[in-house]
C-alpha cells in the first residue's frame, strides 16, 4: 500500500466474494494536495473468463450504469473528493466471477496547461458458494484449545500436589498419634504435669 496523503492510503480490493453478499470493489487513487482540483472520470469494466471487456459503470459528474447482467445491482461507493471512486455489486452470483477493471482519469486544472492523469486497476474477483474459514480464526482457535489443554494440565498438577501435601499431613499425624499411644502407661503419668497444692 503506498501511502499518498495523511488520509489517502491505495489498500488492495479484496478478491473473493460469498453468494447472495453484496461485494465491495475497492478502487482508491490517491492525488497530492495540489492535485486536489482537478475534473475526475471513473469508467468500471467487467470481463468473464475467456470474454471480452464491456462497461458496466461510469462517472464522469453523474452516476450512469450501462445494461448488463449487473443491473439494478451496482451502488456507487466513492468518495466526494474522489480519491475512493470504489462500486459495490449487489446479491453476486457465482456467473459474477471474473476481471474487473477500473479506469480513473484525472484532468487537472492548473493556470497554464490541463495535464491529464490515467490509472488503472484489476481485481480478480471469485465467487464461491460458501465462506471458507478465516486463517486467523483457525489460528485463534488453535490457541484456545492449547489454553485449555494447559489450564487443564495445571489444574491436575495442581491437584495432584495438594493431594500429596494433604496425605503427608495425614501421614505425620497418624504417626505422632501412633507415637502417643506406643508409650507405656507409666510413661504416660510421668509426662503428666504435676498439679502443685
Amino acid at each position: 500500500a503506498g501511502l499518498c496523503s495523511a488520509v489517502c492510503v491505495e489498500v488492495p480490493s479484496e478478491t473473493e466474494a460469498v453468494q447472495g453478499t453484496d461485494m465491495k470493489l475497492l478502487c482508491i487513487s490517491c492525488m497530492k494536495r495540489e492535485e486536489v482540483t482537478a475534473s475526475t472520470v471513473v469508467e468500471w469494466f467487467y470481463r468473464p473468463e475467456g470474454g471480452k471487456d464491456e462497461p458496466i459503470y461510469e462517472y464522469r459528474k453523474t452516476n450512469h450504469e450501462f445494461p448488463s447482467r449487473f443491473s439494478g445491482r451496482i451502488q456507487w461507493n466513492g468518495s466526494k473528493d474522489m480519491q475512493d471512486v470504489s462500486i459495490t455489486v449487489l446479491n453476486v452470483t457465482l456467473n459474477d466471477s471474473g476481471i474487473y477493471t477500473c479506469n480513473i482519469t484525472r484532468e487537472f486544472e492548473f493556470e497554464i496547461h490541463r495535464p491529464l492523469f490515467t490509472s488503472s486497476r484489476l481485481i480478480h474477483l471469485t465467487v464461491v458458494e460458501e465462506a471458507g474459514e478465516d486463517f486467523t480464526s483457525v489460528i485463534s482457535e488453535i490457541m484456545m484449545y492449547i489454553l485449555l489443554v494447559f489450564l487443564t494440565l495445571w489444574l491436575l498438577i495442581e491437584m495432584v500436589y495438594c493431594y500429596r501435601k494433604v496425605s503427608k499431613a495425614e501421614e505425620a499425624a497418624q504417626e505422632n498419634a501412633t507415637d502417643y499411644l506406643a508409650i507405656p502407661s507409666e510413661n504416660k503419668e510421668n509426662c503428666a504435669v504435676p498439679v502443685e497444692e
